[in-house]
């Protein structure tokens, strides 16, 4: 061969796609084509496979596998002079390494590709049963069912059949090899034949008659006894035939296997017996199954076996499937069980996951079976068990828009033909779309894809998925919008029942009230509509993920109706990634955000990501300081604390928020797992807050009354929850005021000031306004209720030196400074350091004072009714149980363990445990169950908008309590449960440290 020719060859074999061209002249060159080899057609047929390398390879094993001249010859004279069978089989050899080696052990097969008749086009279980029925063993029936997927293969690399075709040709194929594998069964046993009837169910894709090329085929088995044979003798039988079955397509032989036979979504799973009688399968149904039971219903069809018990079996558990959606909380099971898919996929895969990947295959069949299970109860058109029939009847009913259901059918497809081309390479069960180049180039010439193959294979496959992602959840919300819109002419609506049904669905329990607020929030032409369109599809499913979706699709409006004539509203909603999910959650997880929201819409600015501050805590200092520069430009001591108060509202919506989005997660990030951080945070930034306020409004009062100097210096003392930085959103500012005359001040006057002074704080503290009260509670101080409501250091020193009782040295446990003279406060915690930490520790007699108080109080104190093991507070195992065990601690040791002498609670515990004072193990349990009881009384009064000890009874606070506790709907008993198990250990402890000699 001369260079020039060679080199000319070389040249049309890269411009024909061949990758290795030295490689392919040599093949070219070879004695197997020597007779062909100068034919144009050839080369021109081979350049339009997907390999054009693979195929030629292929061709030429084909060819050397051929048993004689004659054969060979036939061979290569067809190849030539018929287009459609050159078509079909280089096709095939491009696209399918695996088949190649099929022909290359049966050489004879190419055979089945020459017919290009009619039926042949399209065939279905008939003609595959007549293409199997020569198999007589395993292998052989491997053979015949490689042969029978040949021409499905050709058939779809050519174009002849669609991917929702070759689908359906590979469902037909399962069915015939299921007849012809049970068929086997029985030939082997027929005593076990004539003692049941069995009926095989396809599940999955199989039922569904969308199979893939290589996919386990999923089955569920049904019995009944022939007359005369005992019901378990007939079950025996049917075991051992379902059991040979399924081996005879299973177990790998010389010709590999065909697929797995999965009998897995059968009653009771793997766990459950192989086959059941009909009265058994409806009894499980009927009593047991889950919501994704049902699900998998959906695609349930008789297969093989007994037909008409078969058909029994549909027509018996078809109502059940059509109430699933009756189920309480069926569709956030069904989200849930989506989202755990997505989970469980290694984080190294999920960005090349075909399938179940976000963006994936079952993204789409998600949606599309949700919808079908909601309104298929009231339409019939919809019960199809093929995703893309079952798709275009949904959008032919109005139940989603036409246009989304196009786009998603699209993707659908493209994403089909992907996961085909990808398993018909190998022959292997696979959704990951391959990582080298040559795969992705053979992947993307196989679907069309020529000019730059990987390139285009990307955008392409990035596009259908980005689709399918933005698409998949909304297409269950936006006809809902389109059910009050005004549409266009002949665009199918969502009628007043199945947008009813819908919401239903999703949780609402008004569902004629969220419609009319979907209407005034979406109906009409302006701007604000059209932004309002575009978000609610997606807030809709982030109110249904709430325990109240109700309230939040009000508070939705209520806040749109304050702020939609401003021009960054909804602009920072729709274009601050956090900022609309943020809303979302905090508008339906209960009362008390949105009530603090309400008052001044404005601070959802603090939802987004820009300059609003996000929903980070601010310092004390900051707080103080901006406090402090309101009061200077108040112009009177009501104006000021009027700002104050203001300032304090707006960041408990701040802490709420973030309390709120750090407790649900967001799609972003996942839920706060560390609960004990949490409830630092909150502690802190409301302590901070409440302490801040009270220093401006002692401001005020001093500026207003008396200018810049008080006859008095004052100061005031943080006790209970508040000096221990651990105030919830309800509890009250527990405090001690203590002041001392300014040089030459009579002590009358300045006790008269010091008093006017408090007096005034709680006055202008609790007026009435659109701001939440802060109400301040003095009940701590010496004598109670019946002791002078502020008195002089000196007076705290006679008194605590002569009438001090031991609950007082245990209150002043909690004693910090919090606002006022700073030198004051000092010399007033040196004064009260040696009773709260004495240096001898504690008598015993103040030991046992401390129990009786603490049995007292839990008889005396919790309420008539309430149930003592979910009181959060006087409860077994409750706050008062772990923080009075760790204050006996700090009372007898803190003198002699430095590290004890902290107002925190948890701070006191870990301290505790580094002394040695008690276990590791001990000190997790206290501490869990101290985190949880604060966690519930935070999470009470954000739900219920008012503070209490206890859970709530009625149902939606309740669970909207387990939500913020990290508890999906429907799982409000296991909450309760493991409060109840959480504190009886915490209980256990405190028996052991508190009362214990």
């Amino acid at each position: 061969m001369t260079p020039g020719r060679r080199s000319s060859t070389f040249s049309r074999l890269l411009r024909h796609g061949f990758t290795d061209p030295s490689a392919a002249e040599g093949l070219l060159d070879g004695p197997e084509l020597a007779p062909v080899r100068d034919d144009p057609v050839l080369l021109e047929a081979l350049g339009a496979t997907a390999d054009p390398d693979l195929a030629l390879h292929g061709l030429v094993r084909l060819l050397e596998a051929q048993p004689g001249p004659t054969a060979h010859r036939e061979l290569l004279d067809t190849l030539i002079a018929a287009k459609p069978l050159r078509d079909r089989l280089l096709g095939v050899l491009g696209a399918s390494a695996a088949l190649a080696d099929h022909l290359a052990r049966h050489p004879g097969d190419w055979h089945a590709l020459v017919t290009y008749e009619p039926h042949d086009l399209h065939p279905g279980v008939t003609e595959f049963e007549q293409g199997l029925a020569a198999a007589t063993d395993p292998v052989s029936l491997r053979v015949a069912y490689r042969r029978c997927l040949l021409s499905i293969a050709a058939r779809d690399v050519c174009g002849t059949t669609d991917v929702a075709e070759t689908a359906a040709e590979l469902a037909d194929l399962a069915t015939a090899t299921l007849r012809t594998a049970l068929s086997l069964a029985e030939r082997a046993a027929p005593e076990d034949a004539a003692a049941c009837r069995l009926a095989v169910i396809a599940m999955g894709k199989c039922g569904g008659h969308e199979l893939n090329y290589v996919s386990d085929v999923d089955v569920i088995f049904v019995a009944e006894p022939t007359e005369g044979t005992p019901e378990h003798e007939a079950l025996r039988s049917a075991t051992r035939l379902a059991s040979h079955l399924m081996r005879i397509c299973s177990e790998t032989t010389v010709e590999g296997s065909i697929w797995p036979v999965d009998a897995n979504l059968r009653p009771e799973g793997r766990n459950g017996p192989l086959v059941r009688t009909l009265s058994s399968h409806l009894a499980y149904y009927q009593r047991w199954a889950k919501t994704w039971e049902f699900q998998a219903l959906l695609k349930a069809r008789p297969v093989a076996g007994d037909t008409a018990l078969g058909e029994a079996y549909v027509d018996a558990l078809e109502p059940l499937v059509w109430k699933a959606a009756d189920r309480d909380n069926f569709v956030p099971d069904v989200q849930k069980m989506r989202r755990r898919v997505v989970e469980n996929i290694p984080a190294a895969e999920i960005e090349r996951e075909l399938k179940l990947g976000p963006g994936g295959l079952r993204d789409v069949e998600f949606a599309v079976q949700l919808l079908q299970l909601v309104h298929g109860r009231t339409d019939p058109a919809l019960r199809s068990g093929t995703t893309l029939d079952a798709l275009q009847a949904l959008a032919a009913g109005g139940y989603v828009g036409r246009e989304d259901a196009a786009r998603l059918d699209e993707a659908y497809r493209f994403l089909r033909s992907m996961e085909h081309r990808i398993q018909l390479y190998r022959l292997r069960r696979t959704h990951l779309v391959p990582e080298a180049e040559p795969d992705q180039r053979r992947l993307g010439r196989s679907l069309g894809l020529r000019t730059d193959p990987v390139a285009e294979l990307n955008r392409e496959w990035k596009r259908h998925s980005t689709v399918v992602r933005r698409l998949h959840e909304k297409l269950f919300y936006r006809p809902l919008l389109d059910a009050v819109a005004q549409l266009a002419p002949g665009e199918a609506r969502l009628s007043a029942v199945a947008a009813r049904e819908r919401l239903i669905a999703l949780g609402y329990a008004d569902p004629a009230a969220a419609l009319r607020h979907l209407e005034a929030l979406a109906s009409g032409v302006t701007r604000k509509a059209a932004i309002q369109r575009t978000l609610l599809p997606v807030l809709l499913g982030w109110f249904a993920d709430s325990a109240d979706p109700d309230a939040g699709l009000l508070n939705f409006r209520k806040v749109s109706d304050a702020l939609g004539k401003t021009p960054w509203y909804l602009r920072l909603l729709r274009d601050e990634g956090a900022a609309a999910e943020n809303l979302a959650r905090v508008l339906s997880a209960g009362r008390l955000a949105p009530d603090l929201l309400m008052r001044a819409p404005e601070a959802v600015a603090l939802l987004g990501d820009g300059d609003g501050g996000g929903l980070e805590p601010r310092r004390r200092a900051a707080l103080e300081q901006e406090i402090m520069a309101a009061v200077g430009r108040a112009e009177n001591a009501a104006q000021g604390v009027t700002a104050a108060r203001g300032v304090r509202r707006r960041e408990l919506f701040r802490t709420a928020a973030a309390d709120i989005v750090g407790s649900y997660g967001t799609e972003a990030s996942a839920a706060e797992a560390d609960q004990g951080a949490l409830v630092d945070r909150v502690g802190a930034a409301v302590s901070d807050l409440t302490a801040a306020t009270l220093a401006g409004t002692l401001r005020a009062v001093v500026r207003d009354g008396w200018g810049d100097t008080l006859p008095t210096r004052f100061a005031i003392i943080g006790m209970g929850r508040f000096g221990g930085h651990e105030l919830g959103y309800g509890s009250d500012a527990d405090v001690l005021f203590v002041h001392e005359p300014q040089d030459g001040v009579d002590e009358h006057e300045a006790s008269a000031a010091a008093n006017k002074v408090v007096a005034e704080m709680r006055r202008l503290l609790q007026l009435p306004s659109s701001d939440p009260p802060l109400l301040i509670d003095a009940d701590l101080r010496p004598e109670g209720k019946s002791g002078p409501l502020v008195r002089t250091l000196k007076s705290y020193e006679a008194y605590y030196r002569r009438w001090s009782l031991v609950w007082e040295s245990q209150a002043l446990l909690r004693a910090e400074p919090v606002a006022g003279d700073e030198d004051l406060a000092r010399r007033f915690i040196e004064l009260v350091d040696p009773l709260r930490y004495p240096r001898q520790g504690l008598p015993e007699d103040a030991v046992r004072e401390i129990r009786r108080l603490k049995a007292r109080m839990e008889s005396e104190r919790l309420p008539r009714g309430a149930d003592p093991r979910l009181h959060t507070k006087l409860g077994p195992g409750g706050l008062s149980d772990v923080e009075w065990t760790v204050q006996l601690l700090q009372l007898r040791h803190g003198h002699q363990v430095p590290a004890l002498r902290t107002t925190r609670t948890r701070r006191a515990l870990s301290a505790a445990r580094a002394a040695g004072l008690l276990g590791a193990e001990d000190m997790e349990i206290l501490d869990e169950a101290w985190v949880l009881a604060t966690r519930v009384r935070n999470a009470v009064m954000l739900v219920r908008g008012r503070a209490g000890d206890t859970f709530p009874t009625e149902p939606r606070e309740l669970a909207a309590v387990g939500r913020y506790l990290g508890y999906g709907a429907g799982h409000v008993g296991d909450m309760l449960d493991a409060y109840r198990r959480t504190t009886r250990r915490a209980r256990t402890v405190v028996d052991e440290l508190f009362y214990a000699d």
